[in-house]
């Protein structure tokens, strides 16, 4: 297909809006697929065909003159308009995913074009115009993806797009969407709900060389998505055709070309973390096959992959142990498609995303890099099945119906091997907790060290908790989607049914944690002959099966009020429910009412000039992972000891006689919570408003440049508060005769409630299972909590013959006091429960610029054909650094400090507002790549990829905690780095198809 052509009635998917969460009726198609809509002469035959599968549909052009096929599966299309007096006329269209393609038989004033093709969508236009859409997307194929030297992940594709910035890094490999945290997007394959609910911060990992197409959708999505206030990835996956292919490749990225990261070092320059030896290798191949197994009806493909992650860290200086993990990847994935008939399509996708890593972990001499005794083996595994069946039938000619049954599972077990071979486990009873060695940690002063030897422990293999061996997630999903074309107007409605079951739980390895610290004796000054040392028992065990129970329905109208302008009116209304580990339901919201709003106006009637807006309200369930710890029944006790010995081997102490002090942390003794204590009884979603108004124009045969205004308002969060207090104070207030029984299972620490919002609790105030209602005013728990995210996006696409690039640049701010679902300023990853408004003292001063406030970014990205042989590609990231704090304590009496230690903004006893400390530096990121497919072997193909071309490591997150909880003194630590730019990397790539 020419160039020429494909600048022709290009179409965008780039939605924008102004509202409150969404344009709910432009995307007229399903989140499989996309259409094919335009204008003919009243009662002309349009038909489509696509010869590679053979899938056809024929309709007749209504009284208006407009047609519509949606739910059209992607691909090339030859369009067919056939009139009264026999004539023909063809066009082609590419069908991407959620977006509509427009092909025009007549002008938007009636008269017949003469050109007979004309392409719609050329393959290589990555954010082409459409004029029916007002969502903000980015659309890229396997072709492009391919093109671009860019990591084979979903989220490395979808940092892309504008808008989009990397999250940090101790929540992994995840992207933050228009100044959401990590853990408010939502995944999609062929429409099933790949996103983890567990916590939010993962999703399955189909092979990444299945994926045919991915859309990003940043803001201003339709109503069939939602539990999101994020982002949306969308993939789609390759699909066989009439035409059989084969092939396969090898990815390979050597130790040997992989930079080192950077030493990391103290403020004062001491050498902290020495990276030198560190090393890492990955390698990962795959074979796939497609055809038809019966032309035109029955097609499969499918594809198997294998990867295999090596890693060696040494972490010396002030770590006693290091770590060698093999990471194994046997992946594999079937993608079948039945054309019944014309009118009716079945699909199954199946794939499998298992991951299992085996880690090594030595002792390490503190201060060298050695690796002396073998610990142990820890093993875990991630990742599971998944089994998708989709119906699509297209009923009449203006009715669709699609229907969606799928079943996912996805492990999270662990579990231990000590080097002689017993093995450590965590079964997820709270009375027979971890078994192992114990963790020893020796807090004593260096003179009490020196006196009497460090303690420590010679068989502790994680240092830390472990899960129960049968942690696990499954998730059961069932949505039908219809579409119904009545004459101007273009309705959508449909249901879906999303249930998560969690089974987790941890357990301290060993069962619990010996910590050694020193009593100074009863005049408190240390080292003067009093002084003594004692020994504290910490045991912390959870688990729990939990339930996560989602349903939703939407509606959207898509209005054509003119030939060129569309309005769209919609709503989503969602139902949550959250039962805790004795199948009880604390959290229950029923249909949270989303309304949708937006236009989109083709300002000359030919798509080469589009302005759109829309408003639109976003909501977020709760997460499964609450319910563990907070809704059910969990065990954390202290207990101090003298001592008389410790064992050599294990750390432990022996000779045990109790101080008689033994408690009960939070009220967690073990008993199950009462499911209608655990949260506010008229708590409301985390929901947002969204607001976009933006343009695009084509101003060249090649080139398209747009922009948009977007905003974003936090008006509702969840999280926890601990502050107990409160309930005694309207206790004694409402019912003063009372004597509160602290803690019971009714009347526990930590509640669920809306920060800023009044909130209802219910408790069991004297523990003799009376419950009692109490409202507790929203000011005296915490401030409302706020997050804006508003920004200016201008984006480019351009498109020849040889070559394609696209480009953007957003100027973003991000401001509250809360980032949402994780807490970025600790590295916390309790979704939902973030320490953010535990207690009044954490919110003061906490408003200000939040961790992806990224001011800048800029972004560039594409690929030149010098030959028929040789093309070669580039990738460009420009962004300015996140803020940065000064966490320190809150004395709350003369050399007393709260108990949540370095978590205040203040330091030195004065106020450190929230981004008042600086930022960290801008990164530069440069990509390349050259690929050589040699004419003498068709489907050869060679291709080097190198990554940080200069190697820039720029710090990325440093430890913000700089004052020590017990003394008020700076750490040693205090803004240590955490995560620096990944260094240099060479990926080599060989791949054969036919």
């Amino acid at each position: 297909m020419s160039q020429h052509h494909q600048r022709l009635f290009r179409r965008s998917a780039l939605g924008l809006a102004l509202g409150l969460c969404f344009s709910a009726g432009v995307q007229a198609q399903t989140n499989t697929a996309g259409a094919v809509a335009g204008r003919a002469t009243a009662g002309d035959t349009i038909t489509i065909e696509n010869a590679a599968t053979g899938f056809s549909r024929t309709i007749t052009v209504g009284g208006d003159g407009s047609y519509r096929l949606s739910q059209i599966p992607i691909g090339q299309y030859t369009v067919t308009r056939k009139g009264a007096d026999g004539a023909t006329s063809t066009r082609t269209a590419n069908v991407s995913v959620g977006t509509a393609s427009s092909v025009d038989f007549v002008t938007a004033g009636g008269d017949a074009q003469t050109l007979d093709t004309v392409t719609v969508i050329g393959t290589g236009a990555v954010n082409p115009i459409d004029i029916t859409s007002v969502e903000s997307t980015t659309i890229l194929t396997a072709q492009q993806i391919a093109k671009i030297p860019v990591a084979r992940d979903a989220t490395s594709v979808a940092l892309l797009a504008p808008g989009t910035v990397r999250g940090d890094a101790a929540f992994g490999n995840l992207a933050s969407f228009g100044g959401s945290s990590v853990a408010e997007n939502q995944y999609y394959v062929n429409g099933f709900n790949i996103t983890n609910s567990f916590q939010n911060l993962n999703f399955a990992q189909i092979p990444f060389e299945a994926v045919a197409e991915q859309q990003i959708k940043t803001g201003g999505y339709g109503a069939e998505f939602g539990r999101s206030l994020g982002g949306v990835i969308n993939m789609i996956t390759k699909r066989g055709t009439n035409d059989f292919h084969a092939g396969g490749n090898v990815f390979y990225e050597p130790e040997s070309l992989n930079e080192k990261t950077k030493n990391v070092y103290q403020e004062n320059g001491v050498l902290r973390q020495d990276n030198s030896k560190d090393s890492t290798w990955n390698a990962v191949a795959s074979v796939w096959a497609s055809g038809a197994l019966v032309k035109d009806k029955l097609f499969a493909y499918g594809l198997v992959q294998y990867g295999r992650t090596s890693t060696d860290t040494w972490l010396s200086v002030v770590n006693s142990t290091n770590t060698s993990a093999v990471a194994k990847n046997p992946n594999w994935l079937l993608k079948m498609d039945w054309n019944i008939s014309d009118n009716h399509l079945l699909e199954l996708t199946a794939f499998s995303d298992k991951t299992k890593t085996d880690t090594d972990v030595f002792r390490n001499t503190v201060g060298k890099l050695d690796r002396t005794t073998f610990l142990g083996t820890n093993f875990t595994e991630t990742g599971g099945e998944n089994y998708v069946l989709k119906y699509t039938g297209y009923l009449t000619d203006t009715f669709t119906l699609s229907a969606l049954l799928g079943h996912g599972e996805f492990s999270r077990s662990q579990h231990l091997r000590t080097a002689n071979g017993v093995d450590v486990r965590y079964g997820g009873d709270l009375n027979n907790p971890a078994s192992g060695c114990p963790i020893i940690i020796d807090a004593r002063p260096a003179y009490r060290r020196a006196l009497n030897g460090t303690r420590v422990s010679s068989c502790n293999i994680t240092g830390g908790a472990i899960a129960r061996q049968d942690s696990g997630d499954e998730r059961d999903q069932y949505r039908i989607d219809a579409e119904w074309q009545l004459g101007d107007h273009l309705l959508r409605f449909g249901y879906d049914v999303d249930n998560f079951k969690s089974t987790a739980g941890t357990s301290i390895e060993g069962g619990r944690a010996w910590r050694y610290a020193t009593n100074n004796g009863p005049d408190k000054l240390p080292n003067t002959g009093d002084e003594f040392d004692v020994v504290r028992e910490q045991i912390t065990n959870q688990g729990a099966t939990v339930e996560v129970k989602q349903r939703a329905f939407y509606v959207q109208d898509s209005w054509n009020i003119t030939d060129n302008f569309i309005a769209y009116i919609g709503g989503r209304w969602d139902s949550f429910e959250n039962l805790n580990g004795q199948g009880a339901t604390y959290v229950k919201i029923d249909n949270q009412f989303g309304p949708r709003l937006g236009f989109s106006w083709d300002v000359f009637g030919d798509s080469t000039f589009k302005v759109f807006g829309n408003a639109g309200r976003y909501a977020l369930p709760l997460t499964a992972t609450v319910a563990i710890r907070g809704a059910s029944a969990s065990l954390f006790s202290r207990e101090n000891f003298n001592f008389t010995g410790f064992d050599p081997v294990t750390g432990a102490p022996t000779g045990l006689t109790s101080r008689n002090d033994f408690i009960f942390i939070n009220g967690e003794f073990g008993s199950p919570k009462n499911a209608e204590t655990i949260a506010s009884k008229n708590l409301d979603p985390m929901y947002q408003d969204e607001y976009i108004l933006g343009f695009q124009k084509t101003l060249s045969d090649h080139f398209t440049l747009g922009m948009r205004g977007i905003f974003r308002d936090l008006k509702a969060a969840i999280d926890d508060t601990c502050d107990y207090t409160a309930v005694l104070d309207a206790i004694a207030e409402k019912d003063p005769g009372l004597t509160p029984n602290l803690p019971n299972s009714g009347f526990p620490y930590c509640r669920l409630f809306n920060p800023g919002e009044d909130s209802v609790f219910v408790t069991d105030v004297e523990g003799d299972g009376t419950l009692r209602s109490y409202t507790i005013p929203g000011a005296r728990l915490s401030p409302k909590a706020k997050r804006t995210y508003s920004a200016v996006e201008f984006f480019f696409d351009a498109n020849w013959d040889k070559f394609f690039m696209q480009g953007s640049y957003t100027y973003a701010k991000s401001k509250g006091n809360t980032e949402g679902g994780v807490k970025s300023d600790i590295g916390q990853a309790d979704t939902g429960t973030t320490q953010d408004f535990d207690y009044p003292e954490l919110t003061v001063d906490s408003y200000g610029y939040l961790p992806n406030d990224r001011r800048h970014s800029l972004k560039l990205f594409g690929n030149y054909q010098i030959t028929d042989e040789w093309s070669v590609g580039g990738n460009l990231l420009v962004q300015s650094g996140r803020p940065k704090n000064c966490l320190g304590v809150l004395e709350v009496a003369p050399g007393v400090f709260h108990p949540y230690g370095s978590s205040f903004f203040r330091c030195n006893g004065v106020p450190t507002p929230r981004g008042t400390e600086g930022r960290l530096p801008w990164t530069r990121n440069v990509d390349l790549n050259v690929a050589y497919k040699p004419a003498f072997a068709k489907g050869l193909q060679f291709k080097i990829d190198v990554f940080n071309v200069f190697n820039n490591q720029e710090v990325t997150a440093v430890n913000e905690q700089v004052e020590d909880p017990s003394t008020g003194a700076r750490v040693e630590i205090a803004n240590l780095p955490l995560s620096f730019q990944a260094p240099r990397s060479v990926r080599f790539m060989v791949q054969y198809d036919f």
